[in-house]
């Protein structure tokens, strides 16, 4: 079920990144530190983006589970992927928060998009 809720509020993510201009350039980019969920483009900028689903009644918002370790396995993983596909963009770190109705149906009812939301220099 997990994996199911988080393909779902995968596929949310990547419909919100289109309807507001963005180019879908991959999806569940893998390497050997991990993996990155969305990468997306717009205006130069390539956006490296971590989806988190949750139900209404979780007890934390569901940025607060990218913690400073899965910040590094992300800016490592990108750091992969634009050393494999160079690019002249600019490159970010983004949160998309799914929030669906409850665990045992799912209903979204809240996308919210965080951009640039830690920094590769943090880490």
């Amino acid at each position: 079920m997990k994996h199911k809720t988080g393909s779902l509020g995968e596929d949310c993510a990547a419909g919100y990144l289109i309807q507001n201009g963005y180019k879908i350039v991959t999806r569940n980019y893998r390497s050997r530190y991990g993996e990155i969920d969305i990468i997306a483009q717009k205006g130069g900028i390539t956006a490296f983006v971590e989806v988190k689903t949750r139900s209404s009644d979780a007890f934390a918002l569901p940025r607060e589970f990218v913690d400073p370790r899965k910040q590094r396995k992300i800016i490592q993983t990108a750091m992969q992927y634009s050393s494999q596909f160079p690019s002249d963009t600019q490159y970010r770190f983004d949160i998309i928060e799914v929030m669906i109705q409850s665990k045992d149906s799912f209903e979204p009812i809240s996308i919210t998009h965080l951009e640039n939301t830690f920094d590769a220099g943090e880490r």
